[in-house]
This record gives C-alpha cells, structure tokens and sequence, in this order.
C-alpha cells in the first residue's frame, strides 16, 4: 500500500483519448479523478470542486487558454498545477504557479512518478 494520500483530480484535456486514459490511470492508482475539462469553461467549473491536482494542457479546445486556466486554478491556493502538454515553449518563465511539466508524449511510469511526488510535497505540507 502506498504511503502518499489519494489525490482529488482534475484533468484539463481537449484529446478525449489522452483524457480518458489518463482518467483510468489515476483510477487505478487509487485517485479521484473529479472530471475532464475540454475548455477553460469546463475546467474553472470543475475548478470548484478545488482538486488537490490539475493535469493542465497549455492548448485546449477553445485555444491556448491552459495558462490562463493554471493561473486561475492557483488562486484558490489549494489546487497544484501540473502542465502535460508538447508545447511547452508557451509556458512562462514563471511557470504561472505551476510546479511543472510532463512533456507529451508522455509515459505512465512518468505519470505516476510526477503525481507520487506532488502527493509528497502536499502530505509535507510543501506545495499548495
């Protein structure tokens, strides 16, 4: 059994296949994954929900509106933003609160690493 908390999260995904593995990942790894959001409509609904996590693609269905949806995620100063995303030359220096990227394509053993370390810097106290 692992020693890191279940993670509450969001995914921010405009390719409903990526989305819906990504959802199955998280499931199986004993996470709550609480919706799949398209556009950045989608995801400031979802973000009311204030998951522990946002998957965060910079380039959505409506156009490159992940920074603008990390930015508004971080405001709440719960929800961890992490950007999966093949453009991240769009990200600003400054990350915009986020705390990094797992460059696409991606793999399920760097997945589950990068969300194995947010959980531990959330259960520190280190992140948030």
């Amino acid at each position: 059994m692992s020693a890191e908390p279940n993670l509450r999260i969001l995914i921010v995904e405009d390719e409903a296949l990526i989305a819906l593995e990504l959802e199955s990942l998280l499931q199986y790894d004993g996470h709550l994954p609480i919706g799949i959001a398209a556009t950045a409509r989608e995801a400031m609904a979802l973000g009311e929900l204030e998951p522990d996590l946002a998957l965060v693609d910079v380039h959505l269905a409506d156009g490159p509106t992940g920074i603008d949806v990390a930015r508004r995620l971080r405001r709440n100063g719960r929800t961890v933003v992490l950007f999966m995303t093949a453009n991240a030359k769009r990200i600003p220096e400054d990350f915009v609160g986020a705390c990094g990227v797992i460059a696409k394509p991606y793999t399920e053993r760097g997945v589950r690493n990068s969300i194995r370390f947010v959980a531990r810097c959330l259960a520190a106290g280190q992140v948030g």
